[in-house]
């Protein structure tokens, strides 16, 4: 832009103006009932505005939502289609269910036109509020601190056959977040000491337990019964992702007088040990940000739930886990 909005135009802008092709200038004025761009951009950001997330100043009709904290961004698609779909307006987002930095831009809003009835900017509100029952299109769910405990199965690894190299890779990924260790056991093919581990590290503080191995479908694959066997409550085994198929996850129900908590148990499959990126990754934000991942949840993953195995690796500036 030659000229920013509050510019006073002069006799020595008209070269100026002549020369990016505006030969006439034109004059708008506020009619009752008709709202300007940056008026209207302004009601589709209190439509999508939800907590730890703050707006941009109007700049030319838009006006963006940025990240107060890092956390875990959630949309409502129903929301978003209900806005979008009346016409002569637009709300942009990032996907859901995805992690955020502080600072980074959460979505844009503006409207087409220059103006736009002030009527069918109410529709939009009511539009929104019947979609997402009445709360803003985005919600911005701070990561909270987790204890993590990690068990490790195999024989090969227990009787010191090969190296443990699927734990670092685990430690690697919980960094990431604020977590910190409770405790980290080994142990061979054998679900009863699997299970007393599990139930262990709860009693420990866990927040959230790992078990690396043992996910397939060979007689010898224990893991699975052991997480079943703690009283755990399974949320799936299995998963339409590629890496990840035979990704378990479970919640344990504690409670501790008052209070009441859920212990996050997931049953991590080998290619999370070699795969640059997993189920594993699509879930654990939303383990960190205390939000329940459904059955319905995993299964709405299978379109995007392939990764591509790119030469370099993009993600999450990639397709894998965005569904439509």
């Amino acid at each position: 832009a030659v000229f920013r909005k509050g510019h006073i135009v002069t006799k020595e802008d008209i070269p100026v103006l002549l020369s990016v092709g505006k030969d006439k200038l034109y004059v708008w004025e506020k009619q009752e009932g008709m709202l300007h761009e940056n008026e209207a951009a302004g009601i589709l950001c209190e439509i999508c505005q939800g907590s730890h997330m703050s707006p941009t100043e109007a700049k030319e009709g838009k006006i963006e939502l940025v990240a107060q904290c890092d956390g875990l961004l959630k949309v409502s698609q129903a929301g978003l289609k209900a806005v979008n779909g009346l016409g002569q307006m637009m709300i942009a987002s990032r996907h859901g269910n995805f992690p955020v930095k502080k600072g980074d831009k959460l979505a844009g809003t503006r409207i087409i036109p220059l103006v736009i009835e002030e009527e069918k900017m109410q529709a939009a509100r009511e539009a929104a509020r019947k979609a997402s029952g009445g709360k803003p299109l985005l919600e911005l769910k701070p990561f909270v601190h987790k204890k993590v405990g990690i068990i490790t199965t195999g024989n090969e690894v227990f009787y010191g056959r090969i190296q443990d190299t699927f734990t670092p890779v685990i430690r690697e990924k919980l960094e990431a977040f604020d977590t910190e260790s409770v405790d980290h056991v080994t142990w061979n093919d054998d679900d009863t000491k699997v299970t007393a581990s599990i139930l262990d590290m709860i009693r420990k503080g866990a927040d959230v337990v790992c078990c690396t191995g043992g996910m397939s479908v060979d007689p010898d694959d224990k893991t699975p019964l052991a997480i079943k066997n703690t009283g755990a409550r399974i949320i799936s085994y299995g998963a339409p992702v590629l890496p990840g198929a035979m990704f378990l996850l479970a919640y344990y129900q504690v409670t501790e007088g008052e209070r009441s908590r859920q212990v996050a148990i997931l049953g991590l499959p080998g290619c999370v040990m070699y795969a640059k990126r997993t189920i594993f990754d699509l879930v654990l934000p939303r383990i960190m940000a205390d939000d329940p991942v459904t059955a319905e949840d995993l299964a709405a993953l299978g379109q995007g739930g392939l990764c591509l195995n790119c030469p370099v690796c993009t993600f999450p500036n990639c397709g894998f886990g965005k569904g439509c």
